[in-house]
């Protein structure tokens, strides 16, 4: 009888400590954008958070300006893994600086980037074409599909901010004159298309893209330097004004994605899960790789979350503490 009331009292002892962890945390509800790698990454936190720290995390659909808003006016949802912040910066300043939100950690240690991209294989080959300016030294090597005697730059459907940058670039440096041609890709699997056959010939393609994207995981491509350094203002005056007629040479800026926390779920969640979520931060080339499994096996993003945390216990692992790394471990 001894034995068994001491199982008991210890028995009911571990319930209120995993329900004391889990009231800490509580309820938390998690914001996945409209877009495969923030689908993920909200799976994933959801996972960890739930399997991990005892969270009762759900996960609810967002986008960058609404939720962001509904976040600093309302205070919920309680978290966005990828904050795309440089969207809106006055209105995420503004929350910060009014004790709304808290930056975590950059979920893309990286950065997300966009500019002009060429295949590997091209790049191996011909080492002196490190910018923008060397390949257009080489219309040659990157046949208009419609006209083989000129190069081209494949752009953008119409309505993409990069679309309107990647025309605004071409004039800059002179593309016409180089003998190249800008392409109207059409459409968003245009512009996938294109460079998917040009991997399966292996030929030349130069154009725009961006990451992190599944494309980029299952087709290796070199992004082409812009030779100069970043101007401000005139990207803004000039780079990103689609009527604008004297563009100049610029950089293009790289994104910054932040995981972005309401104020009462940071004090509430417990230095563990904060700890967590100033942390956790992957690079585009992981997530690349992962979206390009998930494209390939029509994975969803518990699905996406499963496989990652399977295949890099090492990086995660130095997210989270040891207590938590064993409880997500035995959870898969």
């Amino acid at each position: 009888m001894k034995h068994l009331l001491a199982s008991t009292c210890l028995v009911a002892g571990l319930l209120a400590m995993t329900g004391a962890a889990r009231a800490e945390c509580g309820d938390v509800t998690i914001a996945s954008m409209n877009w495969q790698s923030a689908e993920v990454l909200a799976a994933l936190d959801k996972f960890i958070l739930t399997e991990g720290y005892g969270c009762n995390a759900e996960v609810i659909v967002g986008d960058t300006v609404p939720t962001i808003t509904s976040m600093i006016e309302k205070g919920e949802p309680d978290l966005a893994p990828e904050g795309w912040v440089d969207l809106l910066p006055d209105v995420v300043n503004r929350g910060i600086e009014e004790g709304k939100l808290i930056g975590a950690a950059v979920a893309l240690s990286d950065a997300a980037v966009q500019g002009w991209w060429i295949p590997k294989y091209i790049a191996d080959a011909n080492p002196d074409i490190k910018t923008i300016d060397d390949a257009l030294k080489h219309p040659e090597l990157f046949p208009d599909p419609e006209d083989a005697s000129k190069g081209a730059v494949h752009n953008g459907p119409q309505g993409w901010g990069g679309t309107v940058v990647t025309s605004q670039l071409y004039k800059a440096y002179g593309g016409e004159a180089a003998n190249f041609t800008l392409v109207d890709t059409g459409s968003a699997a245009g512009l996938d298309g294109s460079i998917a056959k040009a991997y399966e010939r292996k030929q030349g393609w130069v154009g725009y893209y961006w990451a992190p994207t599944a494309l980029l995981g299952k087709y290796e491509m070199v992004k082409l330097e812009h030779g100069v350094p970043y101007d401000a203002a005139e990207w803004k005056r000039c780079n990103t004004v689609a009527d604008c007629a004297d563009p100049k040479k610029n950089d293009w800026p790289k994104d910054k994605v932040q995981t972005l926390v309401t104020k009462p779920f940071s004090e509430r969640a417990g230095e563990d899960v904060m700890g967590y979520l100033n942390k956790r931060a992957w690079s585009n080339d992981t997530v690349n790789k992962l979206m390009a499994w998930m494209t390939d096996n029509q994975a969803s993003g518990d699905d996406g979350a499963k496989h990652f945390l399977e295949e890099n216990e090492a990086l995660w692992k130095d997210w989270v503490s040891p207590e938590a790394a064993e409880k997500i471990k035995a959870a898969l």
